[in-house]
Order: C-alpha cells, then sequence, then structure tokens
C-alpha cells in the first residue's frame, strides 16, 4: 500500500491519532533524521521508563533502535535474537534496552504499534513486541491495519474501549516521539535496526555467530 498525505491522515484518524495537537506535532516532528554530529555521553543514562530485558546488573548493555515496521527489525527479533535471548539475556550476562525509533512521517503504522506496547502492563510489552514482530506482515501490509492490532491488543489484556484509549493518548505518543528524536539528534540514528553494544554502534542486524561475537568482544 503506497502512503500519501491523504492515506497518512485517514490511518491517523482511524487509529484515533490524529488530536487537535498531535497531528499537527506528528507531521511536523517526526522527520526524517538530521545529519547531526554524535553526542553519546548520556546514551547509557537509563530512563525511569526504559524497557529492558534481563538482569540491570549484566555487564554487557544492547541498546536497540528499531521500528515495528522494519522488516530486518523483525528478521532479527524472529532469526536471531532467541539465540541471543538464551545465550546472554537470560543467563544474565546481557540485557536488551529496547528504544522506539519510527523512521519517517509515514510510518504511522509503527507509531501505533509502539504505542499499544506501551500501554500494555510491563510484563506484556516485550510479549507483545514480539507478537507484533512475528506478524509484521499481516499488519503492517493491510489496508487497514486497527482489526488486526485489535486483535493482537487484545492478546495482552486489552479491550475495544482500552485500544481506544491508548491510541488517543498524547502522552503515550510524545513519549514514543521524544525516544526516537533524542536518538536521532543526539546519536546519529538514521535507520533501523541500530545497535549500541556497551556504547559501540552497530548498524543492522548480523547472525547468530556473529551478534554473539559482538557481545563476547564487549565482556
Amino acid at each position: 500500500m503506497n502512503f500519501d498525505r491523504r492515506t497518512s491522515l485517514k490511518l491517523l484518524t482511524s487509529a484515533g491519532l490524529l488530536t487537535a495537537t498531535g497531528g499537527a506535532m506528528l507531521l511536523s516532528d517526526l522527520s526524517v533524521p538530521k545529519a547531526n554530529a554524535e553526542d553519546l555521553s548520556d546514551l547509557m543514562t537509563m530512563a525511569p521508563d526504559e524497557n529492558i530485558l534481563g538482569s540491570k546488573d549484566a555487564p554487557v548493555t544492547i541498546i536497540e533502535y528499531a521500528s515495528m515496521t522494519c522488516g530486518h527489525c523483525a528478521s532479527f527479533h524472529t532469526d536471531i535474537f532467541p539465540g541471543i535471548k538464551k545465550n546472554y539475556i537470560e543467563t544474565g550476562k546481557a540485557k536488551l534496552v529496547f528504544r522506539e525509533f519510527p523512521v519517517s512521517v509515514k510510518d504511522l503504522r509503527a507509531i501505533a504499534a509502539f504505542m499499544l506496547a506501551r500501554c500494555a502492563d510491563d510484563d506484556k510489552y516485550f510479549p507483545m513486541i514480539d507478537v507484533l514482530f512475528k506478524q509484521q506482515a499481516q499488519w503492517a501490509r493491510a489496508e487497514n491495519p486497527i482489526p488486526i492490532l485489535l486483535n493482537i491488543a487484545k492478546l495482552a489484556g486489552f479491550t475495544q474501549e482500552s485500544f481506544n484509549a491508548c491510541l488517543k493518548n498524547q502522552e503515550v505518543m510524545n513519549t514514543v516521539l521524544a525516544v526516537r528524536n533524542k536518538a536521532a539528534d543526539d546519536y546519529g540514528v538514521s535507520g533501523t535496526p541500530t545497535f549500541f553494544i556497551n556504547g559501540k554502534k552497530q548498524v543492522g542486524s548480523e547472525s547468530v555467530e556473529e551478534f554473539s561475537k559482538l557481545i563476547e568482544d564487549a565482556m
């Protein structure tokens, strides 16, 4: 499905994302990342609401910037990450800090998906991210993604009412965009997936073996 301005506004309206202030903010602020100089001084500083998988005391920190509509991100989480999770996260050697990065103003479906994950209970954030990636081909390419996203959200305990309320929540949308904008403006993130492994930047996903070596080198 091709996205033009009319289609984008239609999706925003149907998803409940177009509000009196939110629509204007979204269309003006969610632009192509600027090529600023990288300042990684506070990259490893964890916000109170960070989405972290694994022990907070793990010696290796994997920070991932991903988009829910990114095919390479979905491939990483379905094909590579299970091995990384088993060998490093579940053993306490590494933790994953997952940060939202909808890439462009047309990535409205990614914004909606991120908002729903944030609205889920804390223990359901990563399971919902997992399902969204596994079913990406269905909802990200559908003419109308809302019914499919609703069905996924119901697995996490959403009702129709809480689903609608989440997608109209200006604060949640602002949080997603703030994470994305800081990554673009301060850390030089311009595409997904982008990883920082103990602060060392890695663009793109690798095989389990290659990604494991990056973690081992950081230990």
